[in-house]
């Protein structure tokens, strides 16, 4: 069954009226064959800047009039210069991009349909850049596709001919395109021409000429208009003068009687179904609808650039006829008043091309495109857990979700968990990825195809409670298979309790762990699971610039690890511990000392290491890796991008003695100190930066970095949800972190709210650290004596 979106964004401009044209049509066809679905609308000029469509569209009439030559010289050097292409397409992205970032997330689409080239360029960079993860189409209005019109990253272009799409893939060899009826309104199809004349209070008979050149009517018309009226067999001449006041003005002057002026032409079906010809000059919107509408095409004196394109693509398909002069049309004119045969093979062929399929049928494809078809480089902050990743130590993220208990049987929950990863993982492109490690290259995600549930769904059926720990703890210390998607699943099921637990493991390089719990929970869970907005704000970069500075002399000045302990040459070894806490009475005991639950949760942490060092304390501080997310409005994601946006705080966490409460306040007091300097900007500088250099040099450095030289373990409290979540009816009662060691560290520990429980997963290496269940014996034990305490 074809999925079945919630909500389709529309991306256009107003500029002319083709691109809306195209929009409009596309929403039609979206109401159609889904009902329920909402269509919304952003004009990607508007969001660019208030300034931007005016002067656009000043730009846009003042180079096709003016000075055409300069917009060839435009048009021309796009197709000859493929570094000029790629730049220009580059900054057009860069600056449309982080704006439609914003909308993109507030409106929360299941599909996003561009039918603006400068629109397609911001989404190409959101795609670059890993931030967007749903269907990604463009509808190519023009018959001549340029290189300003095909992005490689957009899932699939939409062409008018088997011709577009030959100059599609010469414009960009990457580009996925297919061939596209017209993308019309269902108003715009034949209509009888006698009722037609009736309803427009023209007479009956006669050969009639119909000149359209677009909403602002710009180009040859008037030479167009002299040009017809030299044939004495045409009746009339219909000229849509569209917003252009100036030129009917000048055309009622003229007192012409075959001349028909009008100004702005709301049923312009009926009017084209008036003529025998339609006249125009661009080959976009007015020569679409004149094909759907059965009507003979003639091209005059092409407008400069993808106009003269548009013409010579249509007249090489036969769709219309190509009359550079005024000589040319009035004799083509002649012939076609003098025989009527020729003018009906030519609308018999318009009609051919657009009945060749229905565009509804095509808009309702465009929700099921597979998407990231092609390479794409990872980001540089992706690209960082794969140098990290060691023979001995493995970069992966999982979680352990526990179902209440169910009458349900391992194969009945094997069937329902199959269908969902085939219905919902083509829908989930994090989830279809196959990591490819290019000797000296940056490292790449391939789209692997459709994806087969039993490579990544595994079953066991449990024994006993020891039974459980020991299937857990082997999946869990097994690195993740990269020959296919790096994501796996096992299910644990008790045939004698009814209980139910998935394991889940996925390479860090795939995403922080919001994205990968968003990911399961879209995967997994009943209903219908939209993205968290992202937060507003952000610093501006002039605001940020001095913050990021005095970060960086934070982070350089505080380098290196200030105790030696749980540190050294990783194993193989892991051991795991779990444990949850009750969220209400987590919360009234931060409420009560004035703390966060996060600083809360991290400072029972750090009274548990306090208590399991004892006399391998050493030094009265601890360093903690604590990741942060960096999901804002201006770092760009919402829960449901895929990837990594964490800044990472480096924090000394107090672990000499002192009374529990004076250690939960100092932890809060460590973990707004960064803030304070400036760390976190700081850090995704630095990461970002890495992504410039060689590839070589950036895995170099990442490696000495991330590990025992600079800090002693990695400490992470995850944004969870509160309200309940369902797995095929059956409650999804906890859900337990599982977070992996970096090299030569021994301690990792995450935390995750959760309906009505903080649940929190230890990970050690026991060749470097105590065993994960004498932390979590002596983190409970921390929780029972702060909350005996009133």
């Amino acid at each position: 069954m074809s999925f079945q979106p919630r909500r389709v964004l529309l991306i256009s401009a107003t500029i002319g009226e083709g691109h809306n044209a195209t929009a409009r049509a596309v929403e039609e066809a979206a109401r159609e064959v889904w009902p329920d679905c909402e269509v919304v609308w952003l004009d990607a000029l508007r969001i660019m800047g208030r300034w931007v469509p005016g002067a656009f569209n000043w730009i846009y009439v003042t180079n096709v009039e003016s000075t055409p030559w300069l917009y060839d010289f435009f048009y021309d050097s796009l197709w000859r210069y493929r570094w000029f292409a790629n730049a220009s397409r580059r900054f057009v992205g860069a600056w449309c991009g982080p704006l439609l970032r914003r909308e993109i997330r507030r409106v929360d689409p299941d599909l996003i349909v561009s039918t603006y080239p400068l629109g397609t360029a911001g989404l190409d960079w959101m795609r670059r850049h890993g931030e967007l993860d749903l269907p990604v189409s463009a509808v190519v209005s023009d018959f001549a596709p340029h290189p300003f019109w095909v992005y490689p990253e957009a899932d699939l272009h939409y062409v008018m001919s088997e011709a577009s799409l030959r100059a599609m893939h010469r414009a960009e060899p990457e580009a996925v395109g297919a061939v596209s009826v017209p993308p019309v309104r269902h108003d715009f199809q034949p209509r009888d021409r006698t009722e037609a004349r009736a309803e427009f209070g023209l007479p009956e008979a006669g050969f009639t000429a119909l000149i359209s050149c677009g909403a602002m009517s710009f180009g040859a018309v008037e030479r167009a208009i002299d040009a017809a009226l030299r044939v004495e067999g045409l009746a009339r001449v219909l000229v849509v003068c569209g917003r252009n006041e100036a030129l009917q003005e000048r055309l009622l002057a003229r007192g012409e009687q075959r001349l028909v002026p009008l100004g702005w032409v709301e049923d312009m079906p009926g009017l084209m179904a008036c003529s025998d010809v339609v006249i125009t000059n661009a080959g976009g919107a007015t020569a679409l609808e004149a094909l759907a509408c059965g009507r003979a095409v003639l091209m005059f004196e092409p407008i400069a650039g993808h106009g003269r394109a548009n013409a010579e693509l249509m007249a090489d398909a036969g769709l219309a006829e190509l009359c550079p002069k005024e000589s040319q049309l009035t004799a083509t004119l002649r012939r076609w008043v003098a025989d009527p045969q020729e003018v009906g093979e030519r609308e018999e062929r318009a009609l051919k091309h657009s009945r060749s399929a229905e565009f509804a049928d095509q808009v309702a494809a465009l929700a099921d495109l597979p998407r990231h078809h092609g390479p794409r480089r990872l980001r540089a902050q992706d690209a960082f857990f794969v140098y990290a990743t060691t023979p001995e130590v493995s970069q992966q993220t999982g979680a352990i979700l526990r179902l209440a208990p169910s009458p349900d049987s391992a194969q009945v929950w094997c069937e329902h968990f199959a269908r969902r990863i085939q219905d919902c993982a083509p829908h989930l492109p994090m989830l279809t990825r196959r990591l490819v490690t290019p000797p000296g290259r940056r490292p790449q995600w391939r789209h692997a195809g459709p994806v087969d549930p039993a490579l990544h769904l595994g079953v066991r059926e449990l024994s006993s409670e020891q039974d459980a720990e020991g299937l857990t703890s082997e999946f869990f210390s097994t690195p993740v298979r990269t020959d296919r998607p790096p994501w796996e699943l096992r299910l644990l099921h008790d045939a004698a309790t009814g209980r139910a637990t998935l394991l889940a493991k996925m390479h860090h390089s795939l995403g922080d762990g919001l994205a990968v719990t968003n990911a399961l929970i879209r995967l997994l869970c009943d209903g219908h699971h939209p993205a968290s907005a992202p937060s507003a704000g952000g610093r501006s970069w002039t605001r940020r610039a001095p913050v990021v500075l005095r970060g960086l002399l934070g982070l350089a000045t505080s380098a290196g690890a200030t105790n030696p302990a749980w540190t050294g040459r990783s194993s193989h070894a892991r051991s795991f511990g779990h444990l949850t806490l009750p969220a209400v009475q987590v919360r009234a005991r931060a409420r009560a000392h004035g703390v966060t639950s996060s600083a809360l949760l991290i400072g029972l942490v750090a009274e548990a290491l306090h208590r399991a060092l004892g006399e391998q304390r050493g030094e009265a501080r601890f360093r903690v890796m604590v990741p942060r997310t960096a999901r804002t409005g201006r770092d760009g994601a919402g829960t449901a991008a895929p990837g990594n946006h964490t800044h990472s705080l480096s924090v000394d966490l107090p672990v000499g003695p002192m009374p529990l409460v004076w250690r939960i306040r100092a932890v809060a007091d460590a973990l707004a100190e960064p803030d304070r300097s400036g760390q976190p900007e700081a850090a995704g500088a630095v990461l970002a930066g890495l992504g410039l250099l060689p590839a070589p040099v950036h895995a170099w450095i990442v490696r000495r970095i991330y590990g025992r030289r600079f800090f002693n373990a990695v400490v992470s409290v995850m944004p969870g949800r509160r309200r309940p979540a369902h797995i095929n009816g059956t409650r999804l009662s906890q859900v337990l972190p599982v977070l992996s060691l970096a090299d030569g560290v021994g301690v990792a520990i995450g935390a995750i709210g959760w309906g009505e429980e903080f649940g929190f997963g230890i990970t050690t290496d026991p060749g470097l650290a105590p065993d994960a269940g004498r932390l979590t014996a002596h983190l409970r034990e921390a929780f029972d004596e702060l909350r005996e305490r009133r």
